[in-house]
């Protein structure tokens, strides 16, 4: 009962929404049974039947059993808030990952994130990544992260990437950690953590690759655009003002980035 506790204490929940990811999913099972850190849950959360991604998830346990996997489903497609939210309701570990499918992460992030988490003794902490192509090979273009995050600071630089989070619950609250159902959910929800006083630590080391098909970048700056202003006006409430001046840092923070 006492090492069923103590590795409780240490448990990592991983959640992974599922929408269009049957070319990915089986990649993604392998990298994070791979992960040198093995106290984890995997909770997959289908984001809406008839794409595959459900049953390349069962041939995969069918094959390689693993009690630590577990598959949640939606049954209409609700958008990636809502399966993450389910996956976090569901999530029995102290830690909390989330995970997109088609990313990648290196074999050590869990280890080396829940280190650093312990040694800085955090609630939010979230690392350096790198671009990768459509077969999420690195391109060599690396984001790298500044020690602490503000709200203020977070206002004007999306550098909190998904796939590089890690959460102490017992620091955060779930409610906290739940993403709200807008555009851009989980810029929304960091900013909503560190409006309510908590501080995000960056690790200034590469853990995961942000896969990104060849022509996502230009197609996605428009909508980009309309779902940041979004957020300032909506759902932070700023005035247009503040709204222009932390958009012109978002602006031009972005585009150093990708170049």
């Amino acid at each position: 009962m006492e090492s069923a506790a103590r590795q409780k204490s240490g448990l990592i929940s991983i959640v992974v929404p599922m929408y269009h990811a049957a070319d990915y999913i089986a990649h993604t099972l392998d990298m994070v049974r791979a992960q040198t850190y093995e106290n984890w849950e995997l909770i997959l959360v289908e984001d809406g039947p008839g794409d595959g991604s459900a049953e390349a998830v069962g041939a995969y346990l069918r094959a390689h059993e693993d009690p630590r996997i577990r598959l949640l489903r939606q049954k209409r497609n609700a958008g990636a808030a809502r399966a993450r939210n389910l996956g976090v309701d569901a999530a029995g570990g102290r830690y909390l990952a989330y995970l997109d499918a088609d990313d990648v992460w290196l074999p050590d992030k869990l280890m080396k994130e829940l280190a650093f988490l312990k040694e800085k003794q955090a609630g939010f902490v979230f690392t350096a990544y790198e671009f990768g192509d459509a077969d999420a090979r690195g391109t060599g273009k690396i984001v790298h992260v500044p020690e602490t995050l503000s709200y203020r600071e977070a206002l004007s630089r999306t550098v909190i990437f998904t796939s590089t989070v890690l959460f102490d619950l017992k620091q955060i609250p779930k409610e906290l950690v739940r993403m709200p159902e807008v555009k851009s959910e989980d810029t929304a929800a960091w900013w909503r953590i560190l409006r309510n006083g908590y501080l995000a630590y960056g690790l200034d080391e590469v853990t995961a690759v942000y896969r990104r098909p060849a022509n996502s970048l230009s197609s996605n700056k428009l909508e980009a655009i309309r779902r940041v202003w979004a957020l300032y006006r909506k759902q932070e409430g700023l005035s247009v003002f503040e709204s222009m001046r932390y958009f012109c840092g978002w602006a031009l923070r972005a585009t150093l980035r990708r170049i």
